[in-house]
């Protein structure tokens, strides 16, 4: 035990501390990761949040730009938030920070390659303050408020993946962030087996980890193995190539460029996202200040034999470099038969249809494709399940908790904790808390949890929100009905009437504005003439009608509005 566990064991001692850990996203769900620690008694804990990341939508959620976690238990309580620790930069650790942080003002944590890019990202969004980022050194330690936080370098497929060990007067809890074990990264230094075990050797009372690859056996392969290949391919290819990839993989970037070198080729980039990576990294050491490239607009004056395309779009984005190529719609770029695109990638589940809308555009055009099928051009930057066993075997804690994955990850993250003889493991979802210490560990409370939508220029809930709205125009449409009404609540002239994705006609042929119009003459027949006054009577009553006749002709209950106004009737 560390003079800092000690002395602050004596200074919380009689009181009814606890440590605990929660989520608002990242339990049960791959994305939006951010998660909380709170040390103290019940109703005056001090909070520590590692990540705060978005998600993407899925189809269900049209309209949505990204998903992000709603933060209203932590902000009830900010008072007591300490900080925010960043563990790395991709955008599901990160991507909500510039959009929720003004909820939370608290400092920030991170090292100096997340934090450049949480700093350029300020940048581009034209935001006047900058955020309070504190930028700790590779390896560096600090407090926060009760908590003393040290980075733990680990590899990934970015820059600077951190474990977080998190001493507190109750023990060391050890946040591994998104980890594996690579022992030639191309960028970076490889993990260091050493710290880990001695992180185990001072007494881990609990393990937060990555459970994103739990169900695969076996190592992640190593991301020079990726390079090796990436370069033969490039060199022997006979016409032009593309390679798209993960903007934030610079190890990536790093051999795309090397293998532009040796083939000979001259490299061009394509996607905002690339641009700004690849300033970052030169910034932080992880790409040479002598790193080239031309950008796209140079593409035309290049022979295409000697030309390597790195863009961004390997996840189907449809306003990415490679889909508006694959459409035959980028201002300056253009694919012929023969030529070879390269996804350097996993496809993210969920995005399988968006990103096989762009293989078969290419496809079309006469472009070759390679994949992560056909060669070894991708790897995991998560953990299999033998290296999770040597993390376990090094850290030797006595709680685990899977993070960092669906319920399916965790359990099997959880089976193999155990396996390792882990004694307690705890399968939790978002927003149950967990008390880690003292005493038995278990679930003591649930937080409120929720999702919020970037939505344009806005932020918009999700319960009765605009994206909810739109989901179910996309499933029954929507009918408005105008009428215009005398003082004596007759109807004047024509209604006017609008139908979007609704039927023209029913099964018989009956037009769906007729079904409608006899629908609204019903109602109006059915109600005596001095009730026609009650404007939000007759209103709701046509709305009833209108949604019941379409949903008898149809078999689906549109969305109805109706609108009324009323004047003096003419004549």
């Amino acid at each position: 035990m560390s003079e800092y566990d000690r002395s602050s064991q004596r200074s919380h001692k009689g009181k009814s501390d606890e440590l605990v850990f929660m989520a608002l996203g990242g339990l049960g769900e791959i994305g939006m990761n951010t998660y909380l620690y709170g040390y103290g008694p019940p109703n005056a804990r001090s909070w520590l949040m590692v990540d705060l990341g978005v998600t993407f939508p899925h189809e269900s959620e049209p309209g949505a730009d990204v998903v992000l976690p709603d933060l209203r238990y932590i902000v009830a309580d900010r008072k007591n938030l300490v900080g925010l620790v960043l563990t790395h930069a991709h955008e599901d650790h990160i991507g909500a920070v510039l959009d929720l942080w003004p909820s939370l003002e608290c400092p920030i944590f991170a090292t100096p390659f997340t934090a450049g890019m949480v700093k350029t990202k300020v940048g581009e969004a034209g935001r006047s303050a900058a955020l309070p980022i504190r930028t700790i050194p590779l390896g560096g330690r600090f407090k926060a408020g009760v908590f003393d936080i040290e980075f733990v370098g680990l590899t990934h497929s970015i820059p600077e993946p951190n474990g977080i060990a998190i001493r507190t007067p109750a023990g060391l809890v050890f946040h591994t962030g998104d980890w594996k074990f690579d022992p030639t990264p191309v960028v970076g230094k490889p993990h260091d087996p050493e710290k880990l075990k001695s992180l185990g050797d001072e007494g881990v009372l609990a393990l937060v980890g990555d459970s994103t690859n739990a169900m695969r056996d076996g190592r992640s392969a190593s991301e020079a193995d990726v390079a090796h290949t990436l370069m033969k391919i490039i060199a022997d290819a006979p016409r032009c190539v593309a390679v798209t990839l993960f903007a934030s993989n610079v190890a990536r970037v790093a051999s795309i460029a090397e293998a532009a070198r040796k083939s000979g080729r001259t490299l061009v980039v394509a996607g905002r996202a690339l641009h700004r990576i690849i300033e970052v990294a030169k910034e932080t050491g992880y790409l040479p200040e002598s790193f080239t490239y031309l950008d796209q607009q140079r593409f035309s004056d290049l022979p295409r034999n000697k030309t390597l395309v790195l863009c961004t779009g390997s996840q189907g984005e449809s306003r990415a470099a490679v889909a508006r190529i694959a459409s035959e719609e980028h201002p300056d770029i253009s694919l012929d038969k023969g030529d070879l695109v390269i996804f350097s990638s996993r496809t993210i589940p969920g995005n399988e249809k968006a990103v096989s809308k762009v293989q078969n555009a290419l496809a079309r055009i006469g472009v070759d494709l390679i994949t992560d099928t056909d060669a070894l051009v991708h790897v995991t930057g998560h953990p299999r399940r033998e290296e999770l066993k040597d993390m376990y075997a090094w850290l030797r804690p006595k709680l685990a908790v899977p993070m960092h994955g669906e319920a399916r990850h965790l359990r099997e993250h959880a089976k193999l904790a155990r396996a390792c003889g882990v004694s307690e493991t705890f399968t939790i979802v978002d927003g149950e808390i967990l008390k880690l210490w003292p005493g038995q560990a278990g679930v003591i409370d649930e937080a409120p949890v929720g999702r919020l939508y970037r939505d344009g220029n806005l932020i918009v809930p999700d319960v009765e929100g605009p994206v909810k709205a739109r989901r179910k125009l996309s499933f029954v449409g929507i009918a408005v009905v105008s009428l215009v009404l005398s003082r004596r609540g007759d109807v004047l002239g024509e209604p006017g009437l609008v139908l979007e994705g609704i039927p023209a006609a029913d099964a018989d042929g009956d037009s769906m504005r007729e079904v409608v119009f006899d629908a609204i003459d019903g109602t109006f027949r059915s109600i005596p003439p001095k009730r026609r006054s009650d404007l939000s009577m007759v209103q709701e009553a046509v709305q009833k009608a209108v949604r019941a006749a379409i949903n008898e002709a149809w078999g689906k209950k549109p969305v109805v509005k109706v609108l009324l106004s009323v004047v003096e009737a003419r004549g």
